[in-house]
């Protein structure tokens, strides 16, 4: 089997991580967006996750002339009316840190009593063509509830309060090796990745 490289469209080396850890049994190389000079920020600008995803897609698929995923995931809490969702990155304003959007969103939730605070992760996957067409499109999600407390040190983003009740553990408890079978990342690349091998094979 041949090693098939594929540009990541984000910067995040934790994220980049995590999609490397899920793709490498398929002998598919990753290259952050990062390592390459010259490229520019996609403007995030769409409606949902979906849309985002496949801004990141094309356009770095474009300026690089490669093969390229876009990847866009959030929290959607029940109580927030699906909040903070496409903007969970930058809950607290941009350039925000995990632990400032985490602060804000367990004020926000403040009055919400542990019953009602349901949520889900949710994550959607484009793969762009080294032209810039969206050539797969997938999404997934992850059923859970918000706590308090901060738990566990794994993970990122919202991980540490995002607690799954099957388990009675958090994703920042749960071992990143856990979190590969469990995750809305996970699920969406289980069903991304037979597409996702076929196209780079040339299929």
């Amino acid at each position: 089997m041949t090693t098939r490289l594929l540009v990541i469209a984000s910067r995040n080396s934790k994220k980049v991580g995590e999609i490397a850890g899920l793709l490498a049994p398929f002998e598919i190389t990753v290259r952050s967006v990062g390592e390459f000079e010259g490229v520019a920020e996609v403007v995030e600008d769409g409606a949902t996750f979906g849309e985002n995803a496949a801004l990141k897609a094309t356009q770095t698929a474009v300026a690089l002339g490669q093969w390229t995923l876009g990847e866009d995931s959030g929290l959607c809490v029940d109580a927030l009316d699906g909040g903070p969702g496409i903007r969970s990155a930058r809950f607290s304003g941009e350039g925000a840190s995990d632990l400032e959007n985490n602060e804000l969103l367990i004020e926000s939730l403040a009055d919400v009593p542990e019953a009602k605070r349901g949520a889900e992760y949710v994550c959607h996957v484009a793969v762009s063509d080294p032209e810039g067409v969206v050539r797969l499109s997938v999404e997934a999600t992850c059923r859970g509830r918000i706590v308090d407390d901060v738990r566990g040190e794994n993970g990122f983003g919202y991980d540490p309060h995002f607690l799954l009740p099957e388990y009675h553990r958090t994703f920042g408890e749960l071992s990143p090796v856990v979190k590969r079978y469990l995750s809305h990342r996970a699920r969406a690349f289980s069903r991304l990745i037979p597409g996702l091998v076929g196209v780079l094979s040339g299929g």
